[in-house]
């Protein structure tokens, strides 16, 4: 079961379990649209493989498997430059 992460591991831009923006790697790394088509290429890179649209669950299903609470950050300098500008902005 995929763990639908709470954010952009790049901006730190909320995704909830119902967003459409969200993409994943194939290790669920999570990132939202804007992140992976202008700061990532498309590309993870954590693991170099492509992005995909991260399925949404069905809203009565969250109770039962609920999404996840831990939020991720990536340490690559571009990401970094990304969050301290969405601080000041």
């Amino acid at each position: 079961m995929l763990a639908l992460r709470p954010n952009c591991e790049c901006c730190d831009r909320d995704l909830p379990p119902e967003s459409d923006e969200a993409l994943i790697c194939t290790f669920e790394c999570t990132w939202c649209l804007d992140c992976a088509e202008g700061v990532l290429g498309m590309r993870c890179p954590n693991c170099g493989g492509n992005l995909v649209s991260r399925p949404i669950r069905p809203a009565h299903l969250l109770e039962k498997y609920p999404a996840s609470e831990k939020r991720v950050l990536s340490s690559l300098s571009a990401c970094k430059e990304v969050r301290a500008r969405r601080r000041t902005a």
